[in-house]
């Protein structure tokens, strides 16, 4: 097998199109974390990122897009803000993951939301979970029916507090899709408030994930949505699209309209959107949120672990690495462990806030 690796921006329209032809040979293919302009739009504001070229007999055969930190640390595109990771090829592609770390320059490639039944990577799996699905393939009035046979104290609650935000707000409206550059600064704003609040990263704060935000925005592979109660603006979701699916990214909402449960009519109604504009599936990605069972129609198994080879770089990455993402995974699996830890974020975020 023949492995060139080049820019992003280096490919050229065969190559796009022959990128997009693989995602129609696997369903979790087709999600917009996958997708080629994922790929190009992270790599405007990142020049580590790089895409292995993947040839058989003389035909492109693959894609696998990473960026290469410092001593060869590997990690997916935009690692951190990606719910799947994983090589853009059919699922019975033979390749060595050691071979292909060797052509990309890298010591090691390290992954947490791999699309598990790829089988390069699958001796180097450490821990396997699964990502929630929307699935609108019936409408909106199968999916909506579904989610009361499933989970009916959600549905009813949620179109209880949407009936109550009517009332005493005013008339309930959904954009499926503002093109308003406000609407977006808004939503980024929210988000930025509730990473502090809860004693996360802002990722708002890194002036490059900002403009990838607006450049997907304006190019239409962004889709922001908001809800609206009268004049005021409630919730609003900022997810990618990429043909009939839709990867969730960055939902926030108003806190002054918190007692309304502002986020989960944001769901519901995103999902109508959807349904109505064409999307086949929402992927919500990975996360304790309890409330995402009630939602989902199907899962997408996720795997995190790494590939590496003998490199002083691999061996300096398992050190620093390894500890930490054994403990992350431990809170995540737990329920009880990720009530406490979000309590314990959340504390140290008042704490913080007290003192400036």
């Amino acid at each position: 097998m023949k492995i060139t690796i080049v820019r992003p921006d280096d490919l050229g329209e065969a190559e796009v199109a022959r990128w997009r032809e693989l995602q129609g040979t696997d369903p979790d293919l087709a999600n917009p974390f996958l997708s080629p302009e994922f790929t190009l739009g992270v790599g405007r504001f990142r020049d580590s990122v790089r895409v292995a070229v993947l040839e058989e007999g003389g035909k492109v055969a693959g894609f696998f897009p990473y960026e290469r930190g410092p001593l060869g640390v590997g990690h997916p595109v935009g690692f951190g803000l990606t719910d799947l990771q994983g090589i853009v090829a059919p699922s019975d592609l033979r390749l060595d993951a050691r071979t292909l770390l060797r052509a990309c320059g890298l010591g090691v490639w390290d992954f947490d939301h791999l699309l598990a039944h790829q089988l390069p990577f699958a001796p180097f799996h450490t821990v396997r979970r699964v990502e929630p699905v929307m699935d609108l393939g019936g409408g909106f009035a199968a999916f909506e029916e579904e989610m009361r046979k499933a989970a009916p104290k959600t549905h009813k609650t949620i179109r209880y507090k949407e009936r109550k935000l009517g009332r005493d707000v005013g008339e309930v409206r959904y954009d499926f899709s503002s093109a308003d550059t406000a609407d977006l600064t808004r939503l980024m704003a929210w988000k930025s408030d509730q990473y502090t609040r809860t004693g996360r990263t802002d990722r708002f704060a890194r002036p490059w994930i900002v403009d990838l935000v607006r450049h997907f925005h304006q190019t239409g592979f962004g889709v922001l949505s908001v809800l609206r109660a009268g004049d005021e603006p409630v919730s609003a979701h900022f997810g990618l699209r990429s043909g009939t699916v839709m990867a969730g990214w960055f939902p926030a909402y108003d806190t002054r309209f918190g007692k309304y449960s502002p986020g989960m009519i944001g769901h519901l109604r995103l999902a109508q959107g959807c349904a109505d504009d064409g999307v086949t599936e929402i992927a919500m990605g990975r996360g304790g949120k309890e409330f995402k069972e009630g939602f989902k129609g199907r899962e997408i198994v996720i795997a995190e672990g790494r590939v590496a080879r003998r490199t002083a770089g691999a061996g300096l990455h398992w050190v620093r690495a390894t500890p930490l993402n054994k403990a992350r995974g431990a809170v995540l699996d737990n329920p009880a462990l990720y009530k406490r830890a979000d309590r314990v974020l959340k504390t140290y975020a008042r704490l913080r806030g007290r003192t400036g």
